[in-house]
């Protein structure tokens, strides 16, 4: 009797053991990749040359998730907001930039493509947009599972242990009108930590929030690489990109700099080829 007791008490902990250890993966996700080609996830841009028109307006917007997805999951609006300012703080004081929008995820449809972001340029007046994706993927098991994301480039992979917290963050800077991609800047977290079944729900949300914050402050790192090497790919690459003042713009930015260098280099060699074309002339008339 005593052995068949012992057996059954062996029987209800083991059945219970899940309820007591819970194994899970939390993943919450959205995707540049998805919003913008959703129906070629092979797809190559065939883009246009960018024409940027001094002073640029930039937009800075989260990608819309897809699919089943809960709202209250993952990071609330609030916080988006938050981040994007921080991310927006980026291009503040840049003198070739008159304005950072901040739009709200609202206004980007589930799988919008460009044309939603055609919408976006006419109702913000917008020229340049950041678009800002994540992924964020919590484990409460033993390393079997792993946060893999698509992004503009390829694929990121990265595997998980028990009570891990893996964070990516993507910004992807487009100019609308050509659909070019300018460049981009990811950042990612790992966060690791212990928890026990009693605490775990509270852990893992201080645990998430951590991730979207130390992922956004190396994404911004990244940003501030990426605008630097930008301007030195607009200064080395004129055939990739066209650089042109708006209305009453009278310059002061590196990017206008450059351009107005390029004007003036053109047009010394303009007049340097019409002096030497007339005295070419007079020495043929005599």
């Amino acid at each position: 009797m005593k052995t068949k007791v012992t057996f059954l008490l062996l029987l209800a902990l083991s059945l219970t053991g899940c309820a007591m250890w819970p194994e899970k993966r939390d993943a919450h996700a959205t995707s540049v990749m998805q919003f913008l080609y959703p129906k070629d996830s092979q797809h190559i841009d065939t883009s246009g040359i960018p024409v940027l028109s001094l002073p640029l307006r930039v937009g800075i917007a989260f990608v819309p998730s897809t699919g089943n997805f809960n709202p209250q999951d993952g990071i609330s609006e609030a916080a988006k907001a938050e981040l994007l300012k921080r991310v927006a703080a980026e291009f503040h004081g840049l003198p070739y930039v008159k304005s950072i929008e901040i739009i709200p995820t609202a206004y980007l449809r589930p799988e919008g493509g460009f044309e939603n972001l055609d919408q976006i340029k006419t109702m913000f007046g917008v020229d340049v947009i950041a678009l800002v994706a994540y992924d964020q993927v919590q484990f409460t098991n033993e390393g079997v599972l792993s946060l893999a994301y698509w992004t503009i480039v390829g694929a990121y992979v990265v595997d998980g242990e028990k009570n891990d917290t893996q964070t990516l963050m993507d910004a992807v800077v487009y100019d609308i009108a050509s659909r070019k991609l300018l460049f981009r800047a990811p950042g990612t977290s790992h966060v690791k930590a212990s928890a026990t079944p009693i605490n775990l729900s509270e852990q893992l949300q201080i645990d998430s929030r951590k991730g979207f914050d130390d992922a956004t402050t190396q994404m911004i790192a990244n940003l501030k690489i990426e605008l630097d090497n930008f301007k030195v790919r607009v200064k080395e690459s004129p055939d990739e990109f066209k650089v042109v003042n708006k209305p009453g713009y009278t310059g002061g930015g590196e990017l206008d700099g450059w351009f107005a260098l390029g004007l003036s280099g053109l047009a010394l060699l303009a007049l340097w080829r019409r002096s030497s074309c007339r005295q070419n002339t007079d020495a043929f008339l005599g």
